[in-house]
């Protein structure tokens, strides 16, 4: 049975705040009070004023309740009711245009309680609207029903005053059982979420993390809604319990609760139709139309969720899009793209810069007795077309998946590489270094084109968005030595000796057939252990060519660093060269922070310092993001080349300008080579047959298509490569040897 209560019609409008939490002294509007920063002074209502407002077919319990600024206009007030204390500001003969939408300034044919209304304000046709605070110029027209409970969080994992825990939301992000779980808040940045959902087993760190986002918002009942300036709302069911940026635009949507929808005039954030939000936080720039489904949930900056999206208990990084398709229990870096309905993720975490294709399902969650497993992806994650990966399963950055069903959990060490199913041989195939044999122009343009679309106006993260970098750089070099014992074991098991061999001289015999590219390598069977929970066979190919790649890069690798934050430096300066290549951090892993990348050892401080009050709020928290940013460069241009020391035994000491010469030397020649591929890796589109058939000449296929001499990246390509060799000739030149 509905239980429902009845109460005196004079009361409609008050009492929003039970009197027990009322402080000693205050009335039940004076959190109101603190919210409302109008300069706007109210008056009564004169007696012509009340006059025409009843002519006009207006009511109110109580029209001494009914306060206005001195530039209110009666005639602009037509069939409300208005219950409780109502304010309203100026209201001038005018109408208001947004996107063909014109309506006259004015209150008309609605029912308000207790709110406060800004100047000009369009107010038409709205059934129910309580307790909320209106910006300068809002345009709210047929709207069911928008109101404010006095315990309303917005979308925050908070507890209020006289609340019981259990009613706090969490978002259970990386694993469906929930033993990840993180309490959402206002700002909550992608590098937050992953460092909650992480460190499980530290109990003090967890405690001052959730003891941060209680802290981070007033406990006390009371608090309004509200709808920012120049917001346009249109054609609306249900708001309820939702705060409003300025500029917003909600036209159609179903039913909004329980939400902050930050937005601001330089970043406007759009709800559409047939929109279903509720429990979530919705940050500036993003849009959400055409039937989305979002609970619990975080969307940071310009990201965009559409056509029928799901996003449950996830986490959405900035600059990323999901369209059509299903995401639950996941924790999504930045730049991500996911366009297509029948694709899935479920119980993940992906690390950025990654695209999901058409039929892709990521997490078949059904491999084990509970639904708790996890997926780990490093940056540029491409999972192919009908792609089907098991839960659990963990990839190095920048792995492809071709299509095919795989039908077991995949530990895969080493980046760049390309996975394929053999079905014939009953194979699991990996090419190490495939984007850059194969397809060096997405490599590079996915690059630029990241970088070019971050359109984050608070960039409290610095992310990375370069293929070449710390974290992508340790597995580089982890994976020399992975591809020398996998070529030393093959060379033994199809050349026996007759005796075991230790692991060193299996390490040594590969290292010298692949430093001398022996043709050997090309008739050997090398085959990885371990990477697949199955008991069929994990073949890698093109190794050989794989080592030499990975070896130019990890010379080229400082060089670029050099390159890029270094460019008007003098290299014959002696102290700056000994200061740059003196005391070198070990080549240790770094961790991606929510696409930030960060030192391990500085990850330990970070968490150090938390536990111990240093780090007291996530504001100053975000602050350490800001400071380990400005860091960056010069902490990622020493650990390059403490990996380049590393790879070629070079001690710090040893290391003089005629070392550096001769790198930087070989780093125009690869960068020359990276430049023809990233060229050629296309030109192969225009040379396929396949490709051409459906034009009837290349005159028609450019027209459709553009003409590859044409395409902007490539263009912009060639002269970045151009600027490099300049920059190194110069370098070179600087160092007179």
């Amino acid at each position: 049975m509905n239980k429902i209560s009845r109460h005196p019609l004079s009361s409609l409008g008050y009492q929003f705040i039970d009197p027990k939490y009322l402080p000693e002294g205050a009335d039940e509007y004076y959190l109101r009070n603190k919210q409302n920063r109008t300069k706007t002074l109210f008056r009564n209502l004169s007696a012509s004023e009340l006059e025409q407002l009843v002519r006009n077919h207006n009511q109110a319990d109580n029209w001494n309740n009914i306060l206005v600024s001195d530039a209110f206009n009666p005639d602009l007030v037509k069939n409300c009711k208005f219950f409780g204390l109502i304010r309203i500001g100026k209201l001038e003969p005018f109408f208001l245009e947004y996107h063909n939408l014109r309506m006259p300034v004015g209150l008309y044919n609605s029912t308000i309680i207790s709110c406060d209304i800004g100047d000009n304000v369009v107010i038409d046709n709205v059934n129910y609207l309580s307790h909320y605070i209106l910006g300068d110029e809002v345009v709210l027209v047929n709207v069911n029903e928008m109101s404010t409970t006095s315990h309303a969080k917005f979308g925050n994992g908070i507890v209020k005053e006289g609340e019981s825990e259990d009613v706090r939301i969490w978002l259970e992000l990386c694993n469906e059982n929930g033993g990840r779980k993180v309490a959402p808040f206002s700002g909550m940045l992608p590098g937050d979420a992953w460092m909650w959902s992480r460190y499980r087993t530290d109990e003090r760190f967890q405690s001052k993390l959730l003891s941060f986002t209680q802290n981070e918002f007033d406990v006390k009942r009371g608090y309004y809604g509200k709808v920012g300036d120049r917001c346009i709302i249109k054609n609306t069911l249900i708001i309820k319990d939702v705060w409003i940026g300025s500029d917003a635009y909600i036209k159609g949507a179903n039913k909004l609760k329980n939400l902050t929808i930050h937005s601001t005039a330089d970043a406007s954030t759009q709800v559409g139709e047939g929109c279903e939000l509720v429990n979530g936080i919705v940050s500036e720039g993003c849009t959400l139309f055409y039937g989305v489904k979002a609970v619990r949930f975080l969307m940071a900056a310009q990201s965009q969720l559409k056509y029928g999206a799901r996003l449950i208990n996830s986490y959405l990084g900035s600059n990323a899009t999901i369209s059509c398709c299903e995401v639950l229990n996941s924790l999504i870096f930045p730049s991500h793209e996911q366009h297509h309905n029948n694709s899935f993720l479920c119980a993940a975490l992906v690390q950025g810069q990654s695209n999901m294709a058409a039929g892709a399902t990521v997490g078949s969650n059904h491999n084990s007795r509970g639904a708790d497993g996890e997926i780990i992806a490093g940056r540029g994650f491409w999972p192919g077309l009908c792609v089907s990966l098991k839960h659990n399963s963990r990839l190095a950055t920048f792995t492809i998946v071709a299509k095919g069903d795989y039908p077991a959990e995949l530990d895969i060490p080493i980046p760049f590489s390309l996975l394929s199913n053999d079905v014939t041989h009953d194979e699991l195939i990996v090419m190490p270094a495939y984007w850059f044999q194969y397809n060096l122009y997405a490599l590079s343009r996915n690059a630029w084109k990241y970088k070019a679309r971050d359109k984050r106006i608070e960039k409290f993260q610095r992310l990375e968005f370069d293929f070449l970098a710390p974290d992508s750089m340790v597995e580089v070099l982890n994976s020399i030595t992975v591809l020398e014992e996998l070529c030393g074991k093959a060379f033994f098991a199809k050349h026996p000796t007759g005796q075991e061999e230790s692991n060193q001289s299996i390490k040594q015999k590969g290292k010298k057939l692949l430093s001398s590219k022996d043709p050997l390598v090309k008739e050997l069977d090398i085959f990885a252990t371990g990477w697949e929970n199955s008991k069929r066979k994990i073949r890698l190919i093109k190794v050989a060519e794989a080592y030499t790649l990975f070896k130019q890069l990890i010379q080229y690798y400082p060089v670029y660093c050099l390159s890029e934050y270094y460019s008007k430096v003098d290299l014959s300066n002696e102290s700056f060269l000994k200061e740059l290549t003196s005391k070198l951090p070990a080549p240790d892993m770094w961790i991606n922070v929510g696409g930030q990348l960060v030192p391990k050892l500085c990850m330990d401080q970070l968490i150090a310092d938390v536990k111990e009050g240093e780090i007291n709020s996530w504001n100053d928290l975000h602050d350490r993001y800001i400071k380990l940013g400005n860091e960056y460069e010069e902490a990622k241009t020493k650990h390059a080349f403490a990996i380049a020391f590393a790879d070629q035994g070079i001690e710090t000491s040893d290391f003089d300008k005629s070392q550096l010469f001769e790198m930087l030397e070989a780093s125009k020649s690869f960068r020359q080579a990276m430049s023809e591929k990233i060229y050629s890796s296309r030109k192969k589109d225009y040379d396929n047959p396949f490709r051409n058939m459906v034009y009837a000449n290349e005159e028609e296929r450019d027209l459709v298509l553009g003409a590859l001499e044409d395409n902007g990246f490539i263009q912009t390509e060639k002269e970045e490569s151009q600027k490099f060799i300049q920059q190194i000739n110069d370098f070179q030149n600087s160092l007179n040897i």
